[in-house]
Parts: C-alpha cells; structure tokens; sequence
C-alpha cells in the first residue's frame, strides 16, 4: 500500500475535438508523463466534458422531441471518438496510467469538478487562442479554469506556424 507521501499526484487533461487540446494532451504526455514514463509521478485523468443536448437546440418547438434522440447519439459517438483517440495516443507514447471519463455539463464547471473529484494537482487544458471579443462572447474555458480551479493549471498553447 502507497504511504501519502508515496501516493501518485493526479494530473487532469481537459479534452475537446479540438486540434488545440489534443495539442495539450500530446504536450502533457511528451513533456510531463513520458520522460518519466516507467516512474511518472503523476496518474494522468482525461477528462472530455460532452455537451448538454439542450445546448444544441435553439427554441424546443414542434419536431424537437423526434431531434433529442439523434442529437444525443451524435455527441455520444463524437465522445465515443475523442475518448479512443486519447486512449491511442497514450498508449503510442508508452502512457498506461490513465483513466478517461466523459461527463456532461459546461467544460468550465466539468474540468473544475474532475479537480476536485480526483484531488488533482494540476490541470492541463489546451489554448484555442480566441481574442478578447470572442473570449468575451463564447468565454475561455482555460481563463476560468485559471481562476476557479484549486490547483495549478497548465494552459497550453499550440505554435502558430511561421508562413
């Protein structure tokens, strides 16, 4: 049994479809899990938060009951895809302790949770690089997890390419 000084620190993944958070997973496990692959000192939790189905329906009308049930089933696939995708690129880089969990909600208030839930010590999301008025507009999932998360967060950011 694992004395608490001994205990692997928890290190969350907040994952989206995006390029820029599996940017942030492939950055976390090259530069964080896999120099320490065999002896990480970090369990690694991946955490995909998947949309509420209301959140894709603009005004529930006639015809909106006969949607739910597609809309649903196409967000449980797109999870389905992204949760594999992480698996394999864990995998391809040697990374085997890791769990993935798919939770619905608001990305902000589902990564802040997974923090608590898991006791993490770090959390790692990636950086859609919005400006100011889109940031306003859509909000920064990295910026309030900044703010609100009770451990270190890690925004990571993809290189933009030199034309």
């Amino acid at each position: 049994m694992e004395s608490e000084a001994c205990a692997k620190s928890v290190l969350v993944v907040g994952l989206d479809e995006s390029p820029e958070s599996f940017h942030a997973l492939e950055w976390t496990l090259d530069h964080i899990m896999c120099p320490l692959a065999g002896n990480s000192p970090f369990k690694l939790v991946i955490v995909h938060a998947k949309p509420p189905v209301t959140s894709y329906l603009a005004m529930p009308g006639p015809g909106a009951i006969e949607v739910l049930p597609l809309v649903e089933a196409g967000l449980k696939k797109s999870a389905e895809r992204i949760v594999q995708r992480a698996s394999d690129i864990c995998k391809a880089k040697s990374v085997n302790d890791f769990t993935t969990e798919v939770v619905e909600g608001d990305a902000r208030n589902v990564l802040c949770e997974a923090v608590e839930k898991h006791q993490a010590t770090m959390l790692a999301v990636g950086s859609h690089g919005y400006g100011a008025i889109k940031r306003a507009v859509l909000g920064s999932v990295s910026d309030y997890c900044s703010h609100h998360a009770h451990c270190t967060v890690m925004i990571v950011k993809k290189p933009k390419h030199k034309h």
